[in-house]
């Protein structure tokens, strides 16, 4: 009985293919036989199509992508994170995300056994093949950042399979599974430009086996001698390969940065319809309204504050225009904290392309008055109130017609994390050259004209990592800063050990206080608008009054969902601080 359920919670896929007419519905696994129904590519392809709907997209009444970074210090959201509060203590029964990669993972393996029996032109066919095991890397790689090593399966199994009552895979062996299976992607995948629009191709395998590397390579190097540690401390190849994948995009040539020659360029980046020709952009989602695809972006960003916030330590880490940290740089003055306005001058011009200030163009109409942005959204509900005062800038159009019913595209794959990975994995092995920086970190700078970072980079005096080299803290704030509210920083936090950042504190934001705003919501200050000793906003401040209960002893993972390891009679054992 146990094994029956064990394939019920673990392994048994439900068929869900989008831009199929429910093609699987009126075909379903136990009345057809792939000999039946997979006789053409096609046949492939609309099988695949099923995958394509668990990339993180835009969806639903919220920010969409521009607020995937609520669960880390880069954005307080209304409703705090409980991974960083501390509050989750007990392993749940079931993970939707278990019980969704593996359906998915069995999926994939089904296709990988039965994807011969369509006949057709060769390449296209492996082609296919390649998205296959694409995915399967994909989803291993969610396990892999939510769980550590979960048990490896690559094949369909039967209710008599010893292989469910597997044990947990070393995280990393299955890093190196995960990896394999990218090899053989990148090896049968045809470039973007001969591949169809909207499908997987060989630069996404390349891009997401640079992220798999980098983000093992790091976790083991940091968290070697603890008890999330990999039973091989094997960081020195994960790096080797992350830097390996990403000098091969980059060394191809098939990606540039964007560029529109405005000082906008940063900005206008995230608000494109169609990305079709925009060589940045390795893969996306496009929205047709006409077609009922659409989303809310345009509702919250940048009309409102979204029901969340940039934080202050968001903002601090964005340099001077000279190329120096706040805390060194003659062009900083800590005054400038008091203004919206005065906050962005002088700095990073991606600063200014991120939050709301004052003048900025919200909405441009078509015979009325422009709207622009004038104050944070403080006096609204809970939805679209701001909670910080630093109001989300990127990723708003200001088109009117997207106000309600979004359609910019959602960027799923963008180059600069190639350049940024490359740039990190060859700092980590201690081998980054200044003509590496000049190929990767530097083209980010130039492009919003920021001085160039050189091997020996000024000293911050609050740099957020104190226990590594004055360049590793100066490329994570430029991946910080590059791909802030995309959705990157928690799993940098993680891979990173960085609870130095979280245990203790809380997320603040605008100093209120002392600001040329403070007259405007003198009656909210100390009510909604929640304010420390020192002015600044600080939403949490009754919630966790002694800041985030962050576990480095069991928090770095997720607990392994409890029906697991009941119906594997303890061959899935618990992660560590949850037993």
């Amino acid at each position: 009985m146990k094994k029956i359920k064990y394939i019920a919670f673990l392994l048994l896929g439900v068929f869900a293919i989008s831009c199929s007419d429910d093609m699987l519905n009126k075909l379903p696994e136990d009345e057809i036989s792939p000999e039946q129904y997979w006789k053409t590519p096609n046949d492939l392809a609309l099988f695949l199509n099923q995958f394509y709907t668990t990339f993180p997209v835009h969806s639903g009444w919220n920010g969409g992508i521009f607020e995937f970074d609520n669960n880390s210090d880069n954005l307080a959201d209304v409703s705090i994170n409980t991974r960083f509060v501390g509050s989750n203590t007990t392993a749940p029964t079931s993970d939707g995300n278990w019980n969704g990669n593996y359906s998915n993972i069995r999926n994939v393996n089904y296709y990988l056994e039965n994807s011969a029996t369509a006949e057709g032109p060769a390449d296209l066919i492996e082609a296919y093949n390649g998205e296959a095991y694409f995915f399967r890397a994909m989803f291993y790689f969610e396990l892999l950042q939510r769980f550590g090593g979960v048990p490896y399966i690559d094949k369909v199994l039967n209710t008599d399979s010893p292989e469910l009552m597997s044990a947990r895979m070393p995280r990393n062996e299955l890093a190196t599974k995960i990896i394999e299976d990218l090899d053989k992607a990148i090896a049968m995948l045809q470039p973007k430009a001969s591949t169809e629009a909207f499908r997987v191709h060989r630069g996404m395998a390349l891009a997401l086996k640079s992220n798999v590397a980098l983000y093992e390579g790091t976790w083991e190097k940091y968290h070697q001698g603890t008890p999330f540690a990999a039973p091989v401390n094997e960081s020195a190849k994960f790096l080797q390969m992350a830097a390996d994948a990403a000098e091969t995009i980059i060394n191809e040539g098939n990606y540039a940065l964007y560029n529109n020659g405005e000082a906008n360029t940063y900005w206008d980046l995230f608000t494109k319809v169609d990305y079709s020709n925009i060589s940045e952009v390795m893969f996306w989602k496009k929205y047709d309204v006409n077609e009922g695809i659409e989303h809310k972006v345009g509702h919250y960003i940048p009309q409102s504050g979204a029901g969340t916030g940039v934080t202050k330590s968001l903002v601090d880490s964005y340099l001077s225009i000279d190329g120096q940290p706040i805390g060194v740089s003659p062009l900083y003055n800590s005054s400038q904290e008091s203004s919206l306005s005065d906050i962005v001058v002088n700095r990073d011009p991606r600063l200014a392309q991120t939050i709301c200030t004052p003048g900025d163009l919200i909405t441009e109409r078509d015979g009325n008055d422009d709207i622009f942005f004038e104050f944070p959204t403080f006096r609204e509900n809970n939805e679209v109130v701001s909670t910080t005062g630093y109001q989300i800038y990127k990723g708003g159009s200001t088109d009117e017609e997207q106000r309600y019913n979004s359609f910019i595209g959602a960027i799923i794959y963008r180059y600069a994390e190639v350049l940024l990975n490359y740039a990190e994995a060859k700092a980590e092995l201690g081998t980054l050259t200044q003509g590496d920086l000049d190929k990767s970190v530097n083209l980010l700078r130039a492009r919003v004209g920021m001085p160039s970072l050189t091997i020996a980079p000024v000293a911050d005096p609050n740099k957020a990592f104190p226990g590594v080299s004055d360049l590793i803290n100066e490329i994570r704030r430029e991946r910080r800063v590059e791909l802030a509210l995309e959705g990157k920083r928690f799993d940098d936090l993680m891979r990173w050990k960085a609870d130095h950042l979280i245990i203790g504190k809380r997320h603040q934001g605008f100093k209120i206080v002392g600001s040329d705003m403070e007259a405007e919501f003198q009656d909210l200050i100390g009510s909604s608008i929640l304010v420390n000793a020192d002015g600044y906003i600080d939403p949490y401040i009754n919630a966790v009054p002694a800041g985030f209960g962050f576990n480095p002893n069991r928090d770095y993972l997720s607990a392994i969902p409890s029906e697991q390891i009941v119906l594997t009679d303890g061959a899935i054992t618990q992660n560590p601080g949850w037993e």
